[in-house]
């Protein structure tokens, strides 16, 4: 899970055992409806897709696939594809008791848990189709792409 998901989700679930309900910032403060929110832009589907598949590209480019592994690049790169992301409603939140809200983001991470359970069990299968020098290509290319954490959102 990345970082700022879980510190977010960290805060709600603090917010949520105090009993604290989330508020909406008031009109004079908030940003003009136009204008997207930084949050709002790093997490757009189509950009986010646009992102996965130039790394999807790049990657396969680097490991140089045979004929024969194409049905498994295939069945791994649809694994990849982003998917909208459930995010928490503050007003139901807000209008939940405290309970009823550890419930709803219990359901939440177990939603997420479980692509993420997905992915990777499509990338295992995925990388025991690949040779020795594939794997080595494979292990530091994704290696790189832990290496810069959140803040690699430049796309």
């Amino acid at each position: 899970m990345k970082p700022h998901i879980r510190k977010h989700l960290f805060t709600c679930a603090l917010l949520a055992g105090a009993g604290i309900g989330v508020q909406a910032q008031p009109a004079s403060t908030a940003a003009p409806a136009s204008a997207p929110q930084a949050h709002e832009h790093r997490h757009d589907p189509a950009r986010m897709a646009e992102r996965v598949n130039r790394r999807l590209a790049d990657l396969r480019q680097k490991l140089q696939l045979q004929p024969t592994q194409e049905a498994a690049w295939a069945s791994f790169s649809a694994a990849m594809q982003p998917h909208a992301r459930q995010r928490p409603d503050a007003e139901a939140l807000a209008r939940m008791t405290t309970p009823d809200r550890i419930d709803h983001m219990r359901a939440m991470r177990e939603r997420r848990n479980s692509e993420m359970d997905r992915r990777a069990e499509a990338t295992k299968a995925f990388y025991a189709q690949l040779s020795a020098e594939q794997k080595k290509t494979f292990d530091a290319e994704t290696a790189r792409m832990f290496q810069h954490g959140p803040k690699r959102h430049h796309g």
